[in-house]
């Protein structure tokens, strides 16, 4: 009995290592090949580095104006069709002015006798009047041409002109009202060139140093076609709130009949750099040996390569390739350590693809 035992257990622990072994699908390689790694690939280039933006802004006018009298009185005239357009010198509003006619006839009148009395009394001079009744006279004649020439300035600011070729923006006032002098009564926009103000963070007002090139485009919405802006002007002191410089653009063209201060646009910067002292390499794009020499993983037909590659750390701190690979080759961006020379790999698209 005891001579049987042993070969008891043996037969039944061979069983039960038969029954838990996978099984093994007939046909299968025991040492199938891996999938493609996704990698995150990036093109080299010794290019100047173009860095774009995007800002939010509003169409504004070149200037804008609220019209008012100078002087008060009943607004008697108010051609003022809001979103019409009126030519430099176009009667705008006026009031009425039959007070201020009256003013200025009166004043002629006594511009008148003031003269007639002066050439009198200049006539009699050093005979039955005396110097000064004649300079009495003509001092009253200087005052009266004074009132003349204030009672026609009154007459002439009793009617609004436009001041440059306008689009009226908004009446303020309605017509008939009485108004005193300052109070806007119209706003007119100077649209003989569309400018957008933009905000633009403190850092990248910076970085748009003299040596680099900008360019800005505007978009509208729900319109594909982009507008070339140039550089007008920018204020100099940031805003107290948001540490951000205000630029203004114009259009470099027409952007249509329709478009109208106070209109959404998108602004795209484009800033291109100097010329480059080499091909910009980030970190994670570097292998190294045992010795320290540094490569790059090159992708080429689903599979990378290590290839040799000399660097230098410039004072910006940035990584530069001085020799290596050219123009246009494709590289691992990111995690080129976790490779192996000759393994398959596919470009990153996103995730779960």
């Amino acid at each position: 009995m005891r001579r049987l035992l042993p070969a008891f257990l043996a037969c039944v622990l061979s069983l039960s290592f038969a029954t838990s072994a996978p099984a093994q699908d007939e046909g299968q390689a025991p040492d199938a090949a891996a999938p493609p790694k996704p990698v995150k690939l990036m093109t080299l280039s010794s290019e100047p580095v173009t860095v774009q933006r995007q800002f939010f802004g509003q169409v504004a006018a070149r200037q804008t104006v609220d019209l008012a009298f100078q002087v008060p009185g009943k607004l008697e005239v108010l051609n003022a069709e809001e979103g019409a357009r009126k030519p430099e010198g176009a009667e705008i509003a006026q009031l009425d002015l039959s007070g201020y006619e009256r003013a200025v006839a009166e004043a002629e009148a006594n511009f008148d006798k003031a003269q007639r009395d002066a050439e009198r009394l200049e006539s009699l001079r050093g005979q039955a009047v005396s110097e000064v009744q004649v300079q009495d006279a003509q001092t009253q004649l200087r005052l009266a041409e004074i009132a003349l020439n204030s009672a026609r300035e009154d007459l002439d600011h009793a009617t609004l002109r436009a001041p440059f070729d306008a689009l009226i923006a908004k009446r303020l006032v309605a017509n008939f009202q009485t108004v005193q002098a300052g109070t806007p009564v119209v706003r007119l926009h100077d649209v003989s060139e569309l400018r957008v103000d933009i905000q633009v963070p403190e850092v990248l007002f910076r970085q748009a140093g003299a040596d680099d090139q900008i360019a800005f485009y505007a978009e509208f919405p729900g319109e594909g076609r982009r507008y070339d802006l140039a550089l007008r002007e920018f204020e100099t002191e940031t805003s107290a709130t948001g540490q951000t410089y205000t630029i203004t653009l114009a259009f470099t063209e027409s952007p249509g009949a329709f478009v109208f201060p106070g209109a959404s646009v998108t602004v795209y910067t484009a800033v291109t750099g100097p010329q480059q002292q080499g091909v910009v390499l980030p970190e994670t794009a570097l292998v190294y040996d045992a010795e320290g020499n540094a490569a790059v993983m090159v992708y080429e037909d689903g599979k990378v390569a290590r290839r040799a590659v000399e660097i230098e750390v410039h004072e910006d701190s940035r990584i530069y390739m001085t020799e290596g690979p050219e123009d246009g080759t494709q590289i691992v961006e990111t995690g080129a350590s976790q490779l192996r020379d000759g393994q398959s790999a596919r470009p990153f698209t996103r995730i779960g693809e």
